[in-house]
C-alpha cells in the first residue's frame, strides 16, 4: 500500500488544525497515513521562532491559528500548560521540558502500534481545544483509549526505548523531503506543507489513482 508521511508536532497549532484532514485522507484514499513526530522548532532550532528579533512571526501565529480554527469550526485556546516551557517575553526556552519529550515519544509509540494519527488527533484536541491541565488526571489516558490504545502500556514501552532515535530520523527525513516545517505531508517524495494544502495533496492522490472507490 502507498504511504503518506505526516511530519507533525504536538506544539504546532497548525498540526492540530490538520488532524481532521489526516483522518479524511486515511478514510478516503488507499494509503497508509504515517505519523512522523518531530520536536517543535522551539526545541530543534529556538532561534527560528519567537526570538527577540522576530516577534512579528509569533504575533501573527497567535492571531492566525485561532482565526483559522474558527473558520474550520474547531475549538481553540492556547494550551494550558503550553507543551513547551518558554518565556514569551524573552523567547528563552527552559532547560527542563516536562511535557514535550513525553508527548513526542508517546506519539512515536502510538505510530508503532498502528494508531499514530488517531492518537495525535485526540491528544491535539485536548491540548489546543481548551482542556485546562490536559497533562493531569485521566485526560491523556482517555485520549489514548479513544484512539484504541492503553496509555499505561505505552508508557512502559518508553522506559529504555528507542523513540528518540526515531524522532531524530524523522527530523532528517523531513529535511530530506525539502521542507522544515509542520505539518508537512509527503507522498512519493513530494512535500505538501501546511494544513491548508491538504486539498492539494488530495488532488495529487486523485491524479495517482489512489482514491477509494464507492
Amino acid at each position: 500500500m502507498e504511504s503518506v508521511d505526516v511530519f507533525w508536532s504536538f506544539r504546532s497549532p497548525y498540526s492540530y488544525l490538520a488532524t481532521p484532514g489526516m483522518l479524511a485522507v486515511r478514510d478516503n484514499y488507499n494509503v497508509a497515513v504515517n505519523l512522523r513526530v518531530v520536536l517543535p522548532l522551539a526545541v530543534r532550532d529556538p532561534e527560528v521562532l519567537f526570538n527577540a528579533e522576530n516577534r512579528k512571526r509569533g504575533r501573527y501565529i497567535f492571531m492566525d491559528w485561532a482565526r483559522r480554527a474558527d473558520f474550520l469550526g474547531m475549538p481553540n485556546a492556547w494550551p494550558s500548560p503550553d507543551p513547551i516551557v518558554q518565556d514569551f517575553k524573552t523567547g528563552e526556552i527552559a532547560a527542563e521540558q516536562p511535557y514535550i519529550y513525553r508527548l513526542c515519544k508517546l506519539g512515536v509509540e502510538a505510530q508503532r502500534r498502528g494508531r499514530g494519527i488517531e492518537f495525535a488527533s485526540e491528544v491535539a484536541r485536548l491540548i489546543w481545544g481548551g482542556t485546562r491541565d490536559w497533562h493531569e488526571g485521566e485526560h491523556l489516558a482517555g485520549a489514548a483509549a479513544r484512539s484504541g490504545l492503553d496509555l499505561t502500556d505505552m508508557e512502559l514501552a518508553l522506559e529504555g526505548g528507542t523513540q528518540m532515535e526515531e524522532i531524530e530520523q524523522n527530523h532528517a527525513d523531513l529535511e530530506a523531503s525539502g521542507h522544515w516545517g509542520v505539518p508537512t505531508f509527503v507522498i512519493r517524495g513530494e512535500p505538501f506543507f501546511g494544513q491548508d494544502r491538504i486539498d492539494t495533496l488530495c488532488w495529487r492522490l486523485d491524479q495517482l489513482g489512489l482514491k477509494k472507490q464507492p
